[in-house]
């Protein structure tokens, strides 16, 4: 196909997505406003409201107080979770034994909801910034260790062995080999563990805190300032949209040999 002819098909393929990206957001948003369009319920505001006081209530000031930290636990609780999880993924998913030792325990922390920890450790980190990191890295954390061990075992023996042949180990085998080939499926964790973070960093910060947005979606539903509160959820629903675009622009780039190759298998006959 000549260039020229691929360029209106790139373009008819990216509206495309934009509409399918746009198209039920903007549909539930009609829908919203018009089920609650005269709404005189306390707790069910009519949409116009809600929106009307958005501007008032997420000032730059509160932005700042509110949003910026919560985000800073965030990243700090995923990053902990990120690191925790694709080593010992690695270790795990590398040795038979060391594998065949730990997935007992394993299933039984995975099976326990991160939430019933909150109270445990708040006995042991306080209730400071250090408690909040600490649930949310909890929670996170499993999604990256299971999808690492899952893509470590998983690496093509054929592959092990052309590397083993070529004298290729030790540190070049596990950055070239092992974590390359196990990278698809360790995305796939960080992915189940971003909007995990996010419910953790409301979660905790509706525990015990003093700034944070879960703090304050709690102190306005306390104070039955219920249209404030309705904007809080939009903004966590706004937070968690932007960084599921900015995790997949940065998936994409950190894997488009990865994409390169399953669109070149989609294409030939």
């Amino acid at each position: 196909m000549k260039p020229a002819a691929r360029r209106p098909d790139r373009a008819r393929r990216l509206l495309l997505r934009t509409v399918l990206l746009l198209g039920l957001p903007l549909l539930l948003t009609a829908l919203w406003w018009l089920a609650s369009d005269g709404s005189t319920n306390v707790y069910w505001p009519p949409l116009r409201t809600i929106l009307t006081t958005f501007p008032d209530v997420w000032t730059r000031a509160r932005l700042r107080s509110d949003v910026v930290p919560s985000l800073l636990r965030l990243a700090a609780g995923f990053a902990v979770a990120a690191v925790v999880g694709t080593g010992l993924g690695t270790v795990i998913g590398s040795y038979r034994r060391v594998r065949a030792f730990c997935e007992p325990v394993l299933e039984f922390l995975r099976a326990v909801p991160p939430p019933v920890l909150v109270p445990v450790i708040m006995l042991f980190a306080g209730i400071g910034d250090t408690m909040k990191i600490l649930v949310i890295a909890s929670g996170c954390v499993w999604p990256v260790l299971l999808n690492t061990v899952e893509g470590v075992r998983a690496v093509d023996s054929v592959m092990t062995e052309t590397a083993r042949s070529y004298g290729i180990t030790g540190v070049a085998r596990l950055r070239h080999l092992v974590l390359r080939s196990a990278s698809p499926q360790i995305f796939a964790g960080l992915r189940q563990a971003l909007s995990i973070g996010i419910i953790l960093m409301v979660i905790s910060e509706m525990f015990a805190a003093s700034n944070g947005i879960g703090f304050t979606v709690v102190q306005f539903q306390r104070s039955f300032a219920i249209p404030d509160m309705w904007t809080g959820i939009l903004v966590l629903g706004l937070l968690g949209f932007v960084l599921s675009v900015l995790f997949q622009l940065v998936e994409r780039r950190v894997l488009g040999w990865y994409h390169g190759l399953r669109a070149s298998h989609r294409s030939s006959p």
